[in-house]
C-alpha cells in the first residue's frame, strides 16, 4: 500500500453519498439533533443495536457509512450536508409561521379597529361604506369599493 496518497483519500469526499446513507445519517440526526462528533457517537450506537433497518457495521459499510478512523472524515462531510439542510428546513419553517403569526395579529387588530372606526364616523353611514374594500393582486392594491366612501379623520397620538 503507497502511504504517500492515503492521507488523500481519508480527506477526499466521497466520490457519490448514496442515498441510503443519507437517510442513514439522517435517521440518526432524528434521534438525536446534535452535531459532530456527538452525532457520531448516535450512528455507533444505532449501528451496534442494528436500529435502521437492522443495519450493522457491515451493512453500513457497504452503503458507505464506514466508523474507522480514515472513513471519518468522508462520513463528518455527510453529516455536515444533512445537518445543514436540517436547520435551513428549521429557518423557513420559523419564517413561514412568523408570516403566519404576523397576518393573524393583523387580522385580529383590524377586526377590534374596525367597529371603532364605524362609530367614530356617525350613525348613518353603514358598515360596508366606512370601510372600503380592498383587493390586492401581487403588490398593488386595488380599490373595489370606495367610490362614496368618505374620508375619515382620526387623532392618533405620535409614535402609534
Amino acid at each position: 500500500m503507497d502511504r504517500t496518497n492515503v492521507g488523500e483519500r481519508a480527506f477526499a469526499a466521497p466520490p457519490a453519498a448514496e442515498t441510503e446513507a443519507i437517510e442513514f445519517v439522517r435517521f440518526c440526526h432524528r434521534r438525536r439533533r446534535v452535531g459532530w462528533p456527538e452525532l457520531y457517537d448516535e450512528m455507533c450506537a444505532v449501528a451496534g443495536r442494528g436500529l435502521y433497518h437492522g443495519y450493522g457495521s457491515e451493512e453500513l459499510a457497504s452503503i458507505g457509512i464506514g466508523f474507522g478512523l480514515f472513513q471519518m472524515p468522508a462520513l463528518a462531510v455527510i453529516v455536515a450536508q444533512v445537518v445543514a439542510e436540517d436547520v435551513e428546513r428549521r429557518r423557513r419553517s420559523a419564517e413561514a409561521l412568523r408570516a403566519t403569526l404576523a397576518a393573524e395579529a393583523l387580522r385580529a387588530t383590524l377586526a377590534a379597529e374596525v367597529p371603532a372606526l364605524v362609530a367614530v364616523a356617525g350613525p348613518g353611514l353603514a358598515t360596508e361604506d366606512a370601510v372600503p374594500r380592498v383587493r390586492s393582486v401581487g403588490s398593488e392594491p386595488i380599490d373595489v369599493g370606495a367610490s362614496d366612501a368618505r374620508a375619515l379623520r382620526i387623532a392618533v397620538a405620535a409614535g402609534a
